[in-house]
């Protein structure tokens, strides 16, 4: 325990230092902020210190999953695990606060999908929206990236969605004027659409990437994704080194079918993102293999990139643990925890790539249990070299 806390000191000592050295605008100290607050308030007695929300469906396999290989290689990470559902009788307002005092004081979650039922009764916002505008958590992230070794249709792709998840279609105001006849509101205001747009451009910036493409409808919806665009472009304007597009929603769904290369990253409001988080990740292999996260200017939530529960997988142990795990190596990369982060995704990459372990979403035989097996196997024969 000794030996892995002074390794885990050395290894924020090195990582936290070069993080300083960079010089980020407002929007893209976002994840700095947030790994800074981690640092001051998360760490206990040389282990950080994450809150963990399981979520429905296979959530819970894909933590335990998350868990056991974390433990296989010694990550110094301590989890703080609250129960949060609405289809499994623990939600409420009570409960919510719980999930929001142990983000207070952590900054930095891993979390399931929190199943929102279809029916109504009584509050038009789920638990899963309320949770992310108590945390403002505006900039939702998805890095849709080829498998090594994985083939599918479309192979060497790398491109990144953007999406803006605390207003659009996603305001629950909702109402019915009169018999027969609802009225439900879209939300786009200047505020929030020029925020995801800087943090659109900074990250493209900070990453390195060449062209930000606006997704929009705003040829039907002229002044709600009018008002979007329009900001998309007076912020463009503010990076000349950064090429700018923007295309209608329906023909990018095509084009991203069609030739996915031509796309680099992507920014577009709520529902958008949500259809085309989902598109992109059947691109490389479907929801199984996509990692995700959320942002706001103080916490950092890390998710998978396509949001199902997949709730007919419960207890079957067939669920593929693949996107969950470099999800949770994002997260131990946001924390500077850098070495531990490449361990994992090695492992689990190389897993994939030979081919011999693969869930069945991946057109294999092998169980959840499986999969875990072989990525523990795999680091332990690192450790071993």
């Amino acid at each position: 325990m000794a030996v892995r806390q002074l390794f885990a000191a050395a290894e924020r000592c090195v990582w936290g230092s070069s993080l300083l050295r960079r010089s980020l605008s407002s929007s893209s100290s976002v994840l700095q902020q947030a790994a800074n607050s981690q640092g001051e308030a998360g760490l206990s007695e040389g282990a950080f210190r994450v809150t963990m929300i399981p979520g429905d469906g296979v959530g819970p396999e894909l933590m335990h999953s998350v868990k056991e290989v974390f433990k296989a290689a010694d990550v110094p990470v301590e989890f703080d695990e609250h129960h949060l559902s609405e289809v499994q009788n623990m939600a409420s307002p009570e409960k919510l606060e719980q999930v929001l005092s142990s983000m207070q004081a952590n900054k930095v979650a891993i979390k399931g999908k929190i199943h929102t039922p279809m029916e109504y009764k009584g509050e038009l916002a789920s638990y899963e929206m309320r949770l992310r505008r108590k945390l403002d958590l505006f900039a939702n992230v998805v890095h849709v990236n080829s498998l090594p070794g994985y083939k599918t249709r479309h192979n060497n792709l790398d491109l990144v969605i953007i999406r803006e998840q605390t207003e659009g279609e996603y305001s629950s105001l909702e109402h019915e004027s009169v018999s027969g006849v609802i009225e439900c509101l879209k939300i786009i205001t200047r505020v929030k659409s020029n925020r995801i747009a800087k943090f659109a451009f900074d990250y493209a910036t900070k990453k390195g990437r060449s062209k930000v493409t606006a997704v929009h409808k705003a040829n039907i919806m002229k002044l709600g994704d009018g008002l979007f665009l329009q900001c998309c472009k007076e912020v463009a304007e503010l990076y000349p080194k950064i090429q700018y597009e923007t295309i209608i929603i329906d023909n990018c769904c095509m084009q991203l079918v069609q030739n996915p290369y031509q796309f680099d990253v992507l920014v577009m409001p709520n529902l958008y993102g949500n259809i085309i988080d989902n598109l992109a990740a059947g691109l490389v292999g479907g929801a199984g293999v996509v990692p995700g996260e959320s942002y706001s200017a103080e916490y950092a939530v890390f998710e998978t990139g396509a949001r199902h529960p997949f709730a007919q997988a419960v207890g079957r142990n067939i669920a593929n643990p693949t996107a969950m795990l470099l999800t949770a190596t994002n997260m131990l990369r946001h924390l500077n925890l850098e070495y531990h982060s490449t361990l994992i995704s090695d492992a689990v990459k190389k897993v994939i790539k030979q081919g011999k372990v693969r869930t069945r979403d991946m057109g294999g035989y092998s169980t959840t249990t499986d999969f875990v097996k072989a990525v523990i196997d795999n680091l332990q024969a690192r450790y071993a070299q």
